[in-house]
């Protein structure tokens, strides 16, 4: 269902009463990561110009935070991706407003998976919702989408694509933070060419057709639903799998979404879920089936040399925001049980990366990235910078610092 856009007097008065509810003292206020969220019920009158029912519709009133990118973001309106999102996958969360520099949303009420099953195996009948998710995705017409950005790589251009995603990684993530964490990056062990680095070794990749990504499908951002279920669009990948006693998949957070190579998109999901290689290998095969099934079989070329390139890229791009995040999560005056479970996460993800990134030094062990940690921090803080200062926004793997995942939908 496409999302309404108020106009004229409409418009004034949905501004008006949703601005006060959204200031309103009642329901739950998250702030997260992208934006802070205030989910309450909707009322009247706001209701009814809404065209809901008042106290059965939960919404979320959606403010964006100011941040620094670590993941590209090519389009300002996620309401915009949910129209052509939710005409043809289904169960999304519904813009029921866009006032430009906020915005109202339907709540999805569910349980994320992040909840209800943090680390262990999905087995295989979720693993087959989640492959038929990315096979309608890939249905999605790019004439729906909003306009892609002038310098964008053209249909089919994978390797294009991916060079896009390294210059991004590599001018706005890694050289726009080296004034703050430069001297960090280098205490453990990322070279200055990092990025460089991966891209030399990239084989010429198979052009593929592009379609609309996710590019964040992880524990967090799927959600398990229950109701009647949904058939935007049928053919042979026609709607969710419906699973009666345990509810069915809906996935949410599409602010960061992408239109290039899918094999992207399935990359980053298997590395974010922390699928077991069972697992992760079982995806693959559900997807590539399901792709073909859905007639989208030219999506799916030259995928067993290429998806591994994909899979390095994630590795190597993110050990930028990993350790940031890592050093950001440290307390004021951190103990030693804190720096060594930010040591641990800064080594798991050098650890990931060094293959892609072509390292042959050893990766640092705990205490040596413990005592960068310390005089990091330290050197942070003499320098006046403000503890609570939002200066990365940390997107990408899912770790423990992330807020809470039930209040993201």
């Amino acid at each position: 269902m496409s999302s309404p856009k108020p106009r004229g007097a409409r418009q004034s008065l949905v501004r008006l009463f949703a601005e006060a509810r959204r200031s309103g003292r009642d329901g739950l206020v998250v702030s997260g990561h992208h934006n802070t969220n205030r989910i309450a019920h909707l009322r009247q009158p706001l209701a009814f110009l809404l065209g809901a029912e008042s106290g059965k519709v939960l919404a979320k009133f959606r403010t964006p935070l100011p941040t620094v990118e670590v993941v590209p973001r090519i389009w300002r309106r996620e309401s915009e991706v949910l129209r052509a999102v939710a005409a043809h996958v289904g169960e999304v969360p519904r813009c029921l407003a866009d006032f430009d520099t906020w915005s109202l949303h339907g709540y999805l009420d569910g349980r994320a998976l992040a909840d209800e099953n943090p680390a262990e195996r999905l087995g295989s009948a979720r693993l087959l919702e989640l492959a038929e998710f990315f096979a309608r995705l890939a249905g999605v017409p790019v004439s729906e989408l909003p306009p892609l950005p002038l310098d964008w790589p053209d249909e089919g251009d994978s390797a294009g694509f991916l060079a896009w995603l390294a210059r991004f990684a590599e001018e706005e993530v890694h050289q726009s933070n080296r004034p703050r964490f430069g001297r960090l990056f280098d205490a453990v062990g990322i070279p200055l060419d990092a990025v460089d680095r991966f891209m030399r070794s990239v084989p010429k990749l198979t052009g593929r057709p592009f379609s609309l990504l996710h590019t964040d499908v992880h524990r967090a951002n799927v959600v398990v639903v229950q109701g009647p279920v949904r058939d935007p669009a049928p053919g042979p990948v026609s709607g969710p799998v419906s699973d009666p006693e345990g509810g069915r998949l809906a996935v949410i957070d599409w602010e960061l979404a992408l239109y290039g190579d899918p094999l992207h998109d399935l990359a980053t999901h298997l590395v974010r879920m922390n699928y077991d290689k069972s697992e992760q290998d079982l995806m693959t095969l559900m997807w590539t089936d399901a792709m073909r099934r859905a007639g989208h079989e030219d999506m799916t070329v030259g995928m067993d040399v290429d998806l591994p390139v994909y899979l390095g890229f994630e590795y190597a791009q993110s050990v930028f925001p990993d350790v940031m995040r890592a050093a950001l999560a440290l307390p004021d005056r951190p103990a030693e049980e804190d720096l060594a479970t930010a040591a641990g996460r800064v080594g798991r993800a050098l650890r990931r990366a060094r293959e892609p990134l072509g390292l042959t030094e050893k990766v640092p062990d705990i205490r040596d990235v413990s005592a960068a940690l310390r005089e990091w921090h330290a050197k942070d803080r003499a320098d006046g910078t403000d503890p609570a200062d939002p200066v990365v926004r940390v997107d990408g793997t899912p770790w423990a610092g992330q807020e809470p995942s039930s209040t993201r939908r």
